[in-house]
């Protein structure tokens, strides 16, 4: 069965609209979004009714519980305030039906999508963490193949134990590993691809400019610099 997920779209609709196009050449089976729609990006309502008429099935969106600096706290819940106001109840009621882990053992291979981890959408293990420490964060899954995002830096890790396979899918809208290209995971079988897809930076830029929320500023500085920044 050939899965795609998209996640960590960050109301980035220039992004995403060239993902989806991806998509159709690609023709997976199944397709997930693995959180984190809407905040922080110039388009957050046509992103969530975009993902919704798709029919994506995934994981809620987070925007509490962070432990980073009173600076950044302060602009994250500045942004995710304003964004909650955009999208009104009706959607947000939609988001909260999302859960926070998904597990597909039905699914060649088993297959399980978290944001971060099964314990924490804010914190997943250090990219150096060992074996043992990942094993010990998934195995709880009990899936041969684990899917999470949040940290905007796609990668694939192969693993001995329960856990054959950790992916991180990158992020669609807001990538942080110097790339300037939306990221998503195609998975086939056993054969994991982190696709990479060119979108017009310049238009994303612009509706940022225009959008009038909070932290669009911030946002742009770091699709230019193509990595995480303070506000």
């Amino acid at each position: 069965m050939r899965i795609a997920v998209v996640s960590d779209i960050h109301g980035n609709l220039t992004a995403l609209e060239a993902v989806v196009a991806d998509l159709r050449k690609a023709s997976p089976d199944l397709v997930l979004h693995g959180g984190d729609l809407a905040d922080s990006g110039s388009s957050p309502v046509d992103v969530v009714d975009r993902i919704r008429g798709l029919g994506w099935q995934g994981l809620g969106e987070f925007a509490a519980q962070s432990k980073a600096p009173a600076a950044l706290w302060a602009a994250v819940r500045e942004i995710a305030e304003a964004t909650r106001v955009r999208l009104g109840e009706k959607r947000l009621a939609w988001l909260r039906t999302l859960p926070a882990v998904r597990i597909e053992p039905e699914l060649d291979p088993g297959f399980a999508l978290t944001h971060a981890s099964p314990t924490s959408c804010w914190r997943p293990p250090a990219a150096d963490a060992s074996d043992e420490e990942l094993e010990a964060t998934y195995g709880s899954l009990r899936a041969p193949v684990v899917v999470y995002g949040h940290t905007h830096l796609p990668s694939v890790r192969n693993l001995s134990g329960t856990l054959r396979m950790l992916i991180n899918s990158g992020s669609a809208g807001l990538p942080f590993d110097g790339d300037p290209r939306a990221s998503y995971l195609q998975l086939d079988g056993g054969a994991a691809t982190i696709r990479r897809v060119e979108y017009n930076l310049e238009t994303e830029l612009k509706l940022l400019e225009w959008c009038g929320l909070p932290g669009a500023a911030w946002t742009a500085k770091m699709l230019r610099a193509r990595g995480p920044m303070m506000p």
